[in-house]
């Protein structure tokens, strides 16, 4: 029998290894605007077409490379960021496997204008499937532009696996935003089939933030700042009143990298500790430095995971800072009981001036005398008690008012009173501010109102969007909401959708989201929760054919909107929940599967007994 172990082509073992370094169009947006920073750019534009399916383009004016240079950079394993193992321990640049750009040539069309300022020209290198198909000079400005095309065009297999535009747009965009907010200095702009979706100038890391995610942020942000020994902790975190269901705004950034750390954004979570609201998620933007031996980034190739020395004394640090920055800008626990309008704003509370309340007794008060003998001049309130009447005075009329009273009518009132008590004596009740309890015949019906609610929205939202004639309510006073940019997109693609349930939309671009209309089931004050709802359901990555973009959204509206364990409910409310329920065309389950109530016959309960 014949070996039959060889060794594979460069381009397979290429394209092989590039499906680790390269999984979607984000991943080369993120390796290319790395390579950008590092080259010392200080102006840097992504271009984008068809969610980087078609193109992904980044022009910087950073260093520029040699021709060299620029033929060595699409080797595997070639990198001018480390030279020895040890460099592992002290990098300085984002990059330094030397495998993302040979990674991308694999698989895509790469075109690169590169020069160096000492260099009278600069260089043309194209790429196809790792092969070189052009090399020459080229007359360019210093800097380098660099254009990927036809990502995965010679791995059909895993092209087809990309998401829809909508969700590799979103994770184009989270990169840009993590590349962005840890370089301030650096002025970004970030276009999509020839729409501007960014454009940054440069800034602190306060305006950056609020360049990103909307000039709503700036008052929300309570800045960090502590520095010890160990670690240096700079950026900000989110008021607590401003705490959101979802994870979307938390950042971590470990000497300028973004990384994803579980331990240490349990630290945080604890510092908001009895400040948020169950199941809320704080935000926060820090910024971590720590002396470069002391942690490794080497953990995986998308270099988002590292590994510290010392974790312990780091999550003890980090939660100190927060809780410092909580306490140092007075952001105490919330009274959820507390009405607003007895809140005195900070500013008048420190501009006010306190006087030593005034006490003055009259000596010559006496409770048994006349209250017109009492010396006017000390009386500090002018209410005045009227005049107590003679005893006699009390039984007054009364004599008169009995004979006015109608036997009959007395007959009648109680009557009505007996029947309005039979009516009101009904066969339902609440338990636990969770299940409603109505007999039947055959037993109990035990409902759970949330879930019934849930029901009875979903499928009448869903049959609102189907036959596109949902109902709004109008509003007096729009409702004006700041998203980012990337969740206002969100609502863009599902507006259409979301008009059909009832909303209204005055204005729906940038950062901005104006409201007229709503459902006739939504209240105001529950606006942003389903709007967030909303857009954290279309964040995730959902398989495509799971659900229709219709059917998710009235799952999502329905469990946001529906009545909530806890909430009391009257006799006719509950009826009106079970009325409306067992007309839906499929009581017993939840759009998300689960059951909604219960049939307790009398033989069950009897056997209870036995």
């Amino acid at each position: 029998m014949s070996d039959i172990i060889k060794l594979l082509p460069d381009h397979v073992a290429n394209q092989i290894a590039a499906g680790e370094v390269v999984q979607r169009p984000a991943s080369v947006v993120k390796e290319l605007l790395e390579n950008a920073i590092d080259a010392g750019a200080t102006q840097v534009q992504l271009i984008i077409k068809d969610a980087g399916k078609t193109l992904i383009q980044v022009i910087d004016n950073g260093n520029g490379m040699s021709m060299t240079d620029a033929r060595m950079a699409f080797e595997r394993h070639a990198t001018s960021k480390i030279s020895t193992a040890d460099d592992l321990f002290n990098l300085y640049t984002k990059g330094f496997r030397g495998e993302a750009l040979a990674s991308v040539a694999a698989i895509s069309q790469v075109s690169v204008k590169s020069k160096r300022q000492e260099d009278d020209l600069g260089t043309l290198l194209e790429i196809e499937g790792s092969k070189v198909t052009r090399q020459e000079p080229v007359v360019t400005s210093q800097g380098t532009m660099i254009s990927v095309r036809n990502l995965f065009y010679n791995v059909p297999a895993r092209r087809k696996f990309l998401k829809s535009d909508q969700v590799e747009l979103r994770n184009i965009t989270d990169e840009f935003h993590r590349v962005a907010m840890v370089h301030p200095e650096v002025a970004m702009s970030f276009a999509h089939n020839d729409t501007s979706l960014f454009n940054l100038v440069k800034s602190t890391y306060r305006q950056r933030i609020v360049g990103i995610m909307g000039s709503k942020t700036n008052e929300k942000l309570v800045p960090v700042e502590e520095e010890t020994e160990l670690m240096t902790v700079k950026g900000f975190i989110g008021k607590p009143e401003f705490a959101r269901k979802t994870r979307g705004l938390q950042y971590f950034f470990v000497n300028n990298r973004f990384v994803k750390h579980n331990y240490l954004n349990h630290a945080v979570a604890s510092a908001f500790e009895g400040l948020l609201k169950d199941k809320s998620n704080p935000s926060y933007f820090l910024y971590l430095t720590v002396p470069r031996d002391s942690v490794d980034i080497n953990i995986h190739p998308t270099k988002t995971e590292v590994k510290f020395d010392d974790e312990h004394s780091l999550y003890a640090i980090l939660r100190a800072s927060v809780k410092h920055a909580l306490g140092q800008f007075s952001v105490n626990a919330i009274d959820f009981h507390q009405e607003k309008q007895y809140e005195v704003p900070y500013d008048v509370a420190k501009n006010a001036h306190s006087q030593v309340p005034k006490i003055e007794v009259n000596p010559d008060f006496n409770p048994f005398q006349q209250e017109s003998n009492i010396n006017k001049s000390y009386q500090t309130s002018s209410f005045q008690k009227p005049p107590a009447r003679p005893w006699e005075a009390l039984y007054a009329g009364i004599e008169e008012r009995t004979q006015l009273i109608d036997e009959t009518h007395t007959e009648e009132s109680s009557s009505s009173m007996f029947q309005q008590a039979e009516v009101e004596q009904r066969n339902i009740f609440q338990l636990q501010r969770k299940f409603v309890i109505s007999t039947l015949k055959s037993g109990l019906l035990v409902v759970n109102q949330q879930r019934a609610h849930e029901r009875i929205l979903y499928e009448k939202l869903l049959r609102q969007l189907t036959v596109q004639n949902g109902v709004s309510q109008q509003l007096l006073f729009p409702i004006k909401i700041n998203l980012p940019v990337d969740e206002v997109a969100v609502l863009i693609n599902l507006q259409e959708e979301l008009e059909h349930t009832g909303f209204l939309f005055k204005t729906l671009e940038h950062n901005v989201v104006e409201i007229e209309g709503l459902p006739l089931e939504l209240k105001e004050k529950d606006v942003p929760f389903v709007l967030e709802a909303v857009i954290a359901k279309e964040q995730q990555d959902l398989p495509e054919n799971t659900y229709s973009p219709a059917d998710r959204l009235a799952q999502t509206m329905a469990a946001t909107m529906s009545i909530k364990t806890g909430e009391v409910l009257n006799s006719e409310a509950m009826e009106n929940l079970v009325d409306e329920l067992f007309a839906c065309k499929e009581p017993e389950i939840t759009a998300s599967g689960k059951k909604i109530f219960i049939n307790l016959s009398g033989d069950s309960l009897n056997s209870k007994f036995n």
